[in-house]
């Protein structure tokens, strides 16, 4: 059996009348954590894969929260029904494929952190 887990930031925030990420933004700088908009905006639409442990310290204490609020774990292919899908006119990752993730970012619905490509052959011309 493989776990993986939903990401309930968002969520978590409209319960404590948070409704935009720039409401986030100041509060994590205030405990040291000077995070651009557009990674606090990734922080909170997206599911992370990497976390720092101090930055989800700092959100569970802004929020006034439990790790199982922010982070509930759940079977491996199990429908992630209470998660947001993927905007109007984009294909879901699924359907897609995988796609890389960039540093420090990742998707909503991404299941385990994908496999790395293999070593490119250079062949003779």
């Amino acid at each position: 059996m493989r776990l993986d887990y939903r990401w309930h930031l968002r969520k978590v925030m409209a319960v404590r009348g948070m409704y935009a990420t720039t409401d986030l933004r100041p509060l994590l700088a205030e405990r040291g954590f000077r995070l651009s908009q557009s990674q606090v905006y990734r922080l909170v639409a997206e599911r992370p894969v990497r976390l720092n442990l101090h930055v989800l310290m700092a959100l569970l204490d802004i929020l006034d929260c439990s790790m199982e609020e922010l982070i509930e774990p759940v079977t491996a292919g199990r429908s992630p029904a209470a998660e947001p899908g993927p905007a109007a006119g984009h294909a879901s990752e699924r359907e897609a494929g995988p796609v890389p993730p960039q540093a420090g970012h990742a998707s909503e619905d991404a299941g385990p952190a994908p496999q790395r490509p293999g070593q490119a052959q250079v062949l003779p011309g």
